[in-house]
């Protein structure tokens, strides 16, 4: 069975209203990744991804690269537990 690694991802900035969740959703398309991202009520958006940790850190890597103009400040972490997406989603 294959190991499954999940982090989360806060970004700060000017991240909302700039197309940042519909851009994250296209560069998962690119990894065999699922997960969610979500817009906060206190400006953030909140990134959760899983799937193998290489595949998950090139994700994460990659949104970071294309949305580099619009990211002040990302904050990661691992997560514990079972996967809970079967795909990704914008929520």
């Amino acid at each position: 069975m294959k190991q499954i690694h999940r982090e989360e991802v806060f970004f700060s900035g000017r991240v909302q209203g700039v197309g940042f969740r519909y851009s994250t959703r296209q560069v998962a398309k690119e990894y065999e990744v699922t997960g969610r991202v979500t817009n906060l009520a206190d400006g953030r958006v909140h990134l959760v991804a899983e799937g193998s940790r290489g595949e998950v850190d090139a994700f994460i890597a990659s949104v970071e690269e294309r949305m580099f103009s619009h990211i002040r400040k990302m904050e990661r972490r691992v997560l514990a537990g079972a996967p809970e997406h079967r795909d990704f989603e914008i929520g």
